[in-house]
């Protein structure tokens, strides 16, 4: 389905540290940047909110850990590319539109078309670019360029941010344009929108990562496997590219234990997107009975399937801990043998006052990819693609050090 409407997709981001800070020097070495990400409870969707173009305008959007291209719809966000005098349309006849779009067109720009994974709808678009403005960091303290950058937007975000490996994404870009490592980190918060917690953050060209009220810099304790680009196809992001999909794979997985069984291996990645895992049948079947079987000796009583949890449970029989309910622990076993812990906190989800669920979801006999690793299980626990180095970092969940990704 090819749906057009009023899109902005950023292409090249222009820095606009020249812009809102003119009167300080640029810093001598490149500094990582921090962005806001804040959880919006009644989508199950996390987004940060950007200040782009001259003079700077708040647009929310959604974070995509697959996307080729950021975009916004003009008539839901208050940015108003007209408004920007740093807004430049992509001509058609651009060696950038050559190289990145084949030369295709779309109202005398250059042409692009984005496939939406949650709506899986093509959307149509030509090509811009603005200025962008963009806060440094020392691990979570933020060091404004801009004072506008903290105004917020009503409503549900009306745009996508990409965070992809595709050399169009924000992520790339600015850290091409900012001379910064290509690494991309993130701290998705279990705090929602309306929680007095705050919010968590991505940042883009590495750490250090500091959570208070723990100390030490998390970087020097993050488990490390191997990182990759999913060879998987899925409809074009753009032109009359060949289609590829751009997200995060953390290739085949060794196995998932629950508690202290390993159960079958398969293809793993990561996306925000998604709220909650979604198993190749046989694997969640599998997790299901040995899950089942370890919360009736912990006296956890099951509970009618609500929704589309297939395995529930009357949460009065479940007991709270540091690390959440206290359920059987599932451990992904990634390459070399390296685990991710879920914990409680990460594996279920309150649905009801009486009942809880385990956030896994079955995705069928003969999906693209075994296991797809959702948002829910990875909040407040940090985790770091470094692109160059090929490699996945992560920190299993936060809240064994006393801290989250949550912040005020």
């Amino acid at each position: 389905m090819l749906t057009s409407r009023c899109l902005f997709l950023l292409a090249t981001i222009t820095s606009f540290l020249s812009l809102s800070c003119s009167s300080r020097a640029r810093p001598p070495v490149p500094s990582p940047l921090i962005f806001p990400v804040t959880k919006d409870e009644a989508s199950r969707q996390y987004y940060t909110t950007i200040a782009l173009g001259t003079p700077p305008s708040p647009v929310k959007a959604v974070l995509d850990l697959s996307g080729s291209y950021s975009w916004f719809n003009c008539g839901a966000a208050r940015y108003d590319p007209s408004s920007s005098s740093s807004h430049r349309s992509i001509l058609c006849s651009s060696t950038g539109c050559r190289a990145t779009c084949g030369g295709s067109c779309f109202n005398d720009t250059c042409g692009v078309f984005v496939y939406h994974l949650l709506t899986e709808v093509v959307i149509g678009a030509g090509l811009s670019e603005d200025a962008l403005v963009v806060h440094h960091t020392d691990g979570i303290k933020y060091r404004s360029r801009s004072n506008k950058f903290t105004r917020g937007i009503s409503g549900a975000g009306n745009g996508v941010v990409a965070l992809s490996i595709a050399p169009t994404s924000l992520a790339t870009k600015l850290s091409a344009d900012l001379d910064l490592p290509q690494k991309l980190a993130l701290c998705l918060p279990s705090s929602s929108s309306s929680s007095s917690s705050g919010h968590g953050d991505f940042y883009i060209g590495g750490g250090p990562y500091f959570r208070p009220p723990f100390k030490q810099d998390l970087l020097e304790s993050l488990l490390v496997t191997q990182l990759l680009v999913d060879p998987v196809s899925r409809p074009p992001s753009h032109g009359s590219a060949s289609p590829s999909d751009q997200s995060i794979s953390l290739g085949q997985f060794r196995g998932i234990i629950v508690g202290y069984r390993r159960e079958r291996r398969g293809g793993t990645k990561i996306s925000t997107l998604i709220p909650y895992t979604v198993l190749h049948s046989a694997i969640y079947k599998a997790l299901v009975v040995e899950f089942w079987k370890q919360a009736a000796e912990k006296k956890i009583k099951r509970a009618e399937p609500i929704s589309l949890f297939g395995a529930c449970f009357d949460a009065r029989s479940i007991r709270s801990g540091v690390l959440g309910p206290d359920v059987p622990a599932i451990v992904l076993v990634l390459r070399s043998d390296v685990q991710w812990r879920i914990e409680g906190a990460n594996s279920m989800v309150r649905v009801s006052e009486e009942v809880m669920c385990l956030g896994f979801v079955e995705g069928g006999w003969k999906p693209m990819t075994a296991i797809v690793i959702g948002a829910h299980q990875m909040e407040d626990n940090l985790v770091e693609f470094d692109v160059a180095s090929k490699t996945f970092r992560f920190s299993n969940s936060l809240l064994l050090r006393n801290t989250s990704c949550s912040h005020s």
